[in-house]
């Protein structure tokens, strides 16, 4: 600067170069509009005029009116009542690995069950030394944890295997969600109860109306489950189990018993409802296929899909995804922008957790070309997504539950996106 410079115009002309260099670096198509004069620059508007809400408005916090379109959503017609049902997770609006609480995925038997926590009490019982009650309070005075896991419905992509059939991602694969919780280890509750040697099965039950319960071998219990009071640095939501819920890492969303009030000891699973007449992979050969506890590898792209069309024409896009594992991490992710003649590395993007949500991205230039979008991931242990036809190869056509096969999503030149299948 020289000593007849105006230090506001020099810091104006280091903003201006930068905003420019910014520009550049962004790519012409996408940052043009900057420099036409518009009105929301050039003219002072209503939030620079006046005063904004004060600090007391919104004493919880909610999102931004503007956002008002990012919610769950069911589907009318697949169930009879919105009580025993679901609604799905917008994964096309979300970005990171983190869900919000208030936008995971519902799945309820019976409808949301609200406790007051001075009136819940979890009970341990059947095979153990000393039978025991635990209040809230009792629960928290025992080592707490944090953990980031995935939670998946064992029915997502369910009705996708007789070929493409809901147009969105949100509604595909919108049964996931992926969350902070927080609570103590199972294991030291079961400690304190003094497991038999004859133990080996854990049921766990709900204090909902459908009294919801899952046999639960008795290792993984000790291994890594949680009973989790906290989510995402909040107290659990109702609707996903507050006061408490089971947390059973990279296992069927079902087996994470919300409101557990129960955990009986067994020498062998009880062969409750939700594993004998639910729950089960009905084979090509006509038998059941049950106990289908762990969720396999998998993936989608989550943006551009037909949710959420490619609006700004040709030039600089983002390609944007999930990939999971409930056998540990996500070690590469493939994309296809040709329907799977050739691949390319995805940019593996944000923390690399065991059985938790990864980000992935692909960045690529859009010359208006028709697309046909897929994702494949492979996990740590080398297990990598199959076809659509190499999954029903082995499991049959009347599945419902694990589909963890390749999606494909369908660009028009004009960038409408539609629910495809490529086998």
């Amino acid at each position: 600067m020289t000593s007849n410079a105006r230090p506001g115009a020099s810091r104006r002309a280091v903003l201006k170069g930068g905003l420019m260099g910014a520009a550049a670096l962004a790519g012409g198509a996408a940052a043009s509009r900057a420099a036409a004069g518009e009105s929301v620059i050039t003219e002072i508007q209503d939030w620079n005029r006046y005063p904004g809400d004060g600090v007391d408005a919104r004493p919880y916090g909610t999102p931004s009116q503007f956002e008002a379109h990012v919610v769950r959503k069911n589907v009318p017609w697949l169930t009879s009542d919105t009580i025993s049902s679901i609604n799905f997770t917008p994964l096309h609006e979300l970005d990171g690995i983190i869900t919000p609480s208030g936008l995971c995925f519902e799945r309820h038997h019976s409808g949301v069950a609200e406790i007051a926590p001075a009136d819940h009490r979890l009970m341990i019982h059947g095979l153990v030394e000393r039978p025991l009650v635990f209040t809230m309070a009792d629960l928290k005075r025992f080592p707490r944890e944090n953990r980031v896991y995935f939670l998946e419905c064992a029915a997502n992509t369910g009705m996708e295997w007789r070929g493409a059939q809901l147009n969105g991602c949100q509604f595909t694969h919108g049964m996931l969600h992926c969350l902070m919780y927080t609570g103590v280890r199972l294991k030291h509750l079961l400690d304190e109860a003094g497991v038999k040697t004859e133990g080996k099965w854990l049921l766990a039950e709900g204090a909902d109306a459908s009294g919801m319960s899952r046999s639960i071998p008795l290792d993984k219990a000790m291994d890594d489950c949680l009973v989790a009071f906290g989510m995402n640095g909040e107290a659990l939501r109702p609707e996903q189990g507050y006061p408490i819920r089971l947390v059973v890492p990279g296992w069927e969303g079902n087996m994470w018993v919300k409101w557990l009030r129960r955990l009986e000891i067994g020498d062998q699973p009880w062969q409750h409802r939700e594993e004998t007449s639910k729950y089960t992979d009905l084979m090509a050969n006509g038998k059941a296929r049950r106990f289908t506890f762990e969720m396999d590898v998998k993936s989608v792209i989550t943006n551009p899909s037909p949710q959420a069309p490619i609006l700004h024409g040709r030039g600089p896009l983002v390609l944007s995804g999930l990939a999971w594992s409930g056998k540990g991490r996500i070690s590469r992710v493939d994309v296809t922008t040709d329907g799977g003649r050739n691949w390319t590395t995805a940019r593996l993007d944000g923390p690399s957790l065991p059985k938790a949500l990864h980000r992935f991205y692909h960045e690529f230039d859009w010359d208006g070309s028709e697309l046909f979008l897929q994702s494949r991931a492979i996990d740590e242990h080398g297990f990598l997504q199959p076809t659509k036809d190499q999954l029903r190869s082995v499991r049959g056509a009347n599945s419902i539950y694990h589909n963890n096969g390749i999606q494909t999503w369908h660009v028009n030149s004009d960038g409408v996106i539609e629910n495809v299948e490529i086998s």
